[in-house]
């Protein structure tokens, strides 16, 4: 790969941690790995620039390809030097993630992307703030911020643009460790052509189970306007950001941080999101689905 686009690359993921004050060489930072391109490039690029990086990753025993990209992982972190914690989902809940969603989906409609991202992140922020880390990085690009932004549009759920950016959240607490994303102003074509140049055998096939049918049709209605105009992601990510702190402003007196009555962990509910959806699971009788 050329050493100019590979600089330039990287350039832009340090300008981004600089402008957005994402973290600096005092923090403990622990990087969200799927054994993915965008995930995996985080990971080398922190650890390139001097940060206290290690990496974690969530074993979802979904057969072949989560094997793969969990080999993948811990082949590119014993290369690089890099700390790799694995979350084991069976030792956590008894059973793969596949069984959890489909206990879940007997009972109520929903999607399987919502249940994994409910079940992933409260995961993840357990054991962000068991290992001590100040911060918690995940692979989210342009792209995807860009998606996110106008399915939340499309839905009518303007609130939820309050706890997006480079920084998520409105709300600090001891017991929530902050998400951010360096790869936020990264187009998916730049962090996958980054990745084959740097050669590390990434497994690019999307998760087998990611049938979101309403993100597909977001990203195929935004590749057809990409066409006709080359910045319209970026347009649509940084005028969201230009709102921001107004629509942070608007939501913060409505915006309230509990904790779960069930497991203790971090809620904007009584219950949080998980323990709701677990408890679908194990309840014979139907609820109502997740708001």
């Amino acid at each position: 790969m050329d050493k100019k686009l590979i600089a330039d690359f990287e350039s832009k993921v340090k300008k981004t941690i600089k402008d957005h004050k994402l973290f600096t060489k005092k923090d403990r930072i622990l990087v969200a790995c799927s054994g993915g391109k965008d995930s995996t490039t985080a990971l080398y690029i922190l650890k390139k620039l001097g940060y206290d990086v290690e990496a974690v990753m969530i074993d979802l025993k979904m057969g072949s390809w989560s094997d793969n990209n969990l080999n993948n992982i811990k082949r590119f972190c014993e290369e690089h030097g890099i700390m790799l914690n694995i979350i084991d989902i069976r030792e956590e809940y008894g059973c793969g993630i596949c069984y959890i969603r489909s206990g879940i989906q007997d009972k109520i409609k929903i999607g399987n992307c919502t249940i994994c991202g409910v079940i992933r992140r409260w995961l993840l922020n357990r054991k962000a703030r068991e290992l001590k880390a100040t911060k918690l990085v995940t692979g989210h690009n342009l792209d995807d911020e860009a998606e996110t932004v106008l399915m939340n549009l499309f839905k009518g759920n303007p609130e939820l643009f309050a706890n997006m950016g480079p920084k998520t959240g409105m709300l600090e607490d001891s017991k929530f460790v902050q998400r951010v994303k360096p790869l936020y102003f990264c187009t998916n074509k730049e962090v996958r052509r980054y990745t084959e140049g740097m050669g590390w055998g990434i497994v690019y096939e999307p998760c087998p189970c990611s049938t979101g049918v309403f993100r597909r049709e977001i990203r195929s209605w935004l590749a057809g306007l990409e066409k006709k105009d080359q910045k319209i992601k970026h347009n649509i990510v940084t005028k969201h950001l230009e709102l921001l702190p107004k629509i942070k402003e608007r939501y913060r007196s409505t915006s309230r941080l509990r904790y779960c009555r069930v497991c203790g962990e971090p809620s904007r509910g009584e219950v949080c999101k998980r323990c709701r959806l677990l408890k679908v699971m194990i309840t014979p009788t139907r609820h109502l689905p997740l708001s």
